[in-house]
């Protein structure tokens, strides 16, 4: 997909508040730690076709809405993802604003977790 200058620009300086991990740290991550929450901010469509094994649903959105309601604790370990880690990002700068204290963005997002061949799950018949 071919991203505006705009948005581009946006995105850039979220990274610079936000912290990356590739889909091997977030595997890694979620291995070694059960209470490490996956969150898919993608738009319920793009959930609903497939997405990454025990990853939750928190649209972009609504996640500012309902995050404080699904995880309480900010200093849970979150680590987000969008279809290819910009959506994420931007999420990531939001909920880091709201006091969110180890949040994270998968980088590459969707995308890279099938390429590294990550467990997927669809909610489609």
């Amino acid at each position: 997909m071919k991203h505006s200058e705009g948005f581009l620009k946006v995105v850039n300086d979220a990274k610079s508040r936000i912290r990356e991990v590739t889909v091997e740290e977030a595997r890694a991550r979620l291995a070694a730690d059960s209470q490490v929450r996956l969150i898919d901010v993608r738009e319920d469509d793009e959930w609903q076709a497939a997405h990454a094994a025990g990853a939750e649903h928190l649209g972009k959105g609504i996640i500012e809405r309902d995050i404080e309601t699904s995880v309480p604790d900010k200093a849970t370990e979150l680590i987000l993802y969008c279809g290819g880690g910009y959506r994420s990002a931007l999420a990531a700068d939001v909920l880091r604003q709201m006091g969110y204290t180890n949040v994270f963005s998968m980088a590459g997002g969707w995308k890279a977790w099938q390429e590294a061949g990550g467990a997927i799950e669809s909610d489609e018949q």
